[in-house]
């Protein structure tokens, strides 16, 4: 259980990460990815990584400069333009949805313009999950230049579009459906140099 606690990233460029084990039991028609990060990063970074031995980038979120997300699902990406951070936490939530090709994006529990993305696609369920690096290969192929360095929490994954009301519930850290990955029942294998701390600051 890693309540009220982070990941931390503590060197600049990295080669650390942290895998995450999720059971899925099928291919993903429908998820929401979502995660806390706190950095003072200007260079390209990768928050969330989930690979398959077919797609590197199945599902990213991304963060090429402070002003600008790219959420990727099946190789295809979103752009969402937000204001450059203020040097404090940013709660992101992503949200993608086959049959529509909708992708939602909240930061900070308010939603950006929708997009479309990779209408009619499947993601694929064997799946390398990484935070800290981006995968270029299954599991593996990092660039330090867009490794992590920061602090993460709060990281959630569901097998559904969550609810205006459960995003909001999501950045307020309030109770949440069961999830396929979740921050207080997480397993988790640290690769590197990653340290579990208490969050700072609520």
């Amino acid at each position: 259980d890693l309540y009220r606690k982070v990941f931390v990233f503590r060197k600049n460029p990295s080669d650390a990460y942290v895998v995450l084990r999720a059971t899925l039991e099928q291919p993903l028609h429908n998820f929401t990815v979502c995660l806390r990060s706190y950095t003072d990063l200007s260079r390209p970074h990768s928050l969330f990584s989930y690979a398959t031995k077919t797609q590197d980038n199945e599902i990213l979120l991304f963060k090429p400069k402070p002003e600008e997300y790219r959420f990727y699902v099946g190789g295809k990406f979103v752009t969402f333009r937000v204001p450059e951070g203020r040097g404090d936490w940013e709660h992101v939530c992503a949200s993608w949805e086959s049959a529509t090709g909708i992708a939602e994006f909240w930061l900070n529990g308010k939603p950006w313009p929708r997009k479309g993305l990779q209408k009619g696609y499947t993601v694929g369920a064997t799946a390398a999950i990484l935070l800290g690096q981006e995968q270029d290969s299954f599991g593996g192929g990092f660039d330090v230049y867009n490794s992590f360095s920061g602090e993460l929490t709060d990281v959630y994954l569901w097998d559904t579009g969550l609810s205006p009301d459960k995003m909001r519930a999501a950045f307020l850290s309030l109770r949440l459906p069961p999830a396929l990955l979740a921050w207080k029942s997480l397993s988790y294998e640290v690769k590197g140099d990653v340290v579990v701390k208490p969050r700072l600051r609520e």
